[in-house]
């Protein structure tokens, strides 16, 4: 960013949280010696995605900020700095939506049932990116995108609100850009489901008559004061009710989904497997929240090729 200086009128570079958060990172990777394709080896990420990182154009996670100071011996300045800096200062939301982001911003809890596409609490910056271009381009697309991860932080925290999600099995077999997008969004789901306020359990493919679900994607949101609402879209609205009778009728047949799904670890094991499906070409590294998932994959290879039994799973029921 640019601005003109009051007294001689030159232009000067104004720096973002976000590029001196970069320069940082830039100045301790120097230090240690590594090269932009070193450090992103050892994360592991793209190193497209550190470059963006240390110019100040791509938002990091914390567990990115963490993992670096880790490798880098910086003594935690940069999980500091990133804990200090407002990522998402200004972000505007459609009208129609703006609502259901002020209840985000104080729920002291939240139910929700997606069906096929992943909630958007829960969605990677590519993921999320991939799915708002279907229908915008440009600023606006960027402006939903930083709309959307605003909403997310709070209930990413360590502390944060209680966040239960179900998703139908479609939500993660739905391509949303391409394989390496999935991949990515399937390993940030198995690294936020490991947090204590959230838990993800999946519907699974299986015949209609078997489990009951909701006819539409829904959210049942616990405000502060113990108020509750349920709230659901059309293609460009927003639906709220917080009629008794209505909301007991959704809370049943959402607490009777949540029975009948996966468990939250048989639900990490299908994500799992899914998500082994869009790295098959095994080129794509794993995200810096899925490295415990990279070294169980590298144990599972060594075992197969000292000759241990290959476990078949099911094939998916056609629909």
């Amino acid at each position: 960013m640019r601005r003109r200086n009051a007294q001689d009128g030159q232009a000067v570079t104004v720096q973002t949280p976000g590029a001196v958060f970069g320069e940082l990172l830039k100045h301790y990777r120097q230090w240690a010696g590594y090269s932009q394709e070193e450090l992103a080896g050892k994360i592991p990420c793209d190193r497209s995605t550190l470059a963006r990182v240390e110019l100040g154009t791509r938002v990091p996670q914390e567990c990115f900020a963490k993992l670096c100071d880790e490798l880098m011996a910086t003594g935690g300045a940069l999980l500091k700095l990133w804990s200090k800096i407002d990522w998402y200062p200004v972000v505007e939301h459609p009208d129609w939506f703006r609502r259901r982001a002020e209840m985000d911003a104080v729920a002291v809890a939240l139910r929700a049932y997606q069906t096929q596409v992943v909630p958007g609490l829960l969605q990677t910056e590519e993921y999320a990116r991939a799915l708002f271009a279907q229908v915008d381009s440009g600023e606006l697309l960027e402006e939903r995108v930083a709309a959307r991860l605003s909403r997310q932080q709070r209930f990413l925290a360590p502390d944060g609100p209680l966040l239960m999600a179900v998703l139908d099995e479609s939500a993660l077999r739905t391509v949303v850009g391409n394989s390496e997008v999935m991949y990515g969004q399937c390993a940030h789901l198995l690294s936020v489901g490991r947090g204590a306020n959230i838990r993800i359990q999946v519907a699974p493919a299986v015949p209609q008559s078997a489990i009951v679900r909701p006819n539409t994607s829904m959210s049942l949101i616990t405000l502060p004061d113990g108020q509750e609402w349920v709230y659901s879209e059309s293609l460009d609205r927003g639906h709220f009710n917080d009629d008794p009778a209505v909301l007991a009728r959704h809370a049943q047949t959402y607490d009777v989904l949540r029975a009948d799904a996966l468990s939250a670890s048989e639900s990490a094991a299908l994500i799992r497997r899914i998500m082994e499906g869009y790295g098959s070409n095994d080129h794509r590294r794993s995200r810096c929240g899925d490295v415990g998932q990279e070294q169980l994959q590298r144990e599972q290879r060594r075992r197969l090729r000292r000759g241990g039994p290959r476990r078949r799973y099911p094939r998916r029921p056609r629909a």
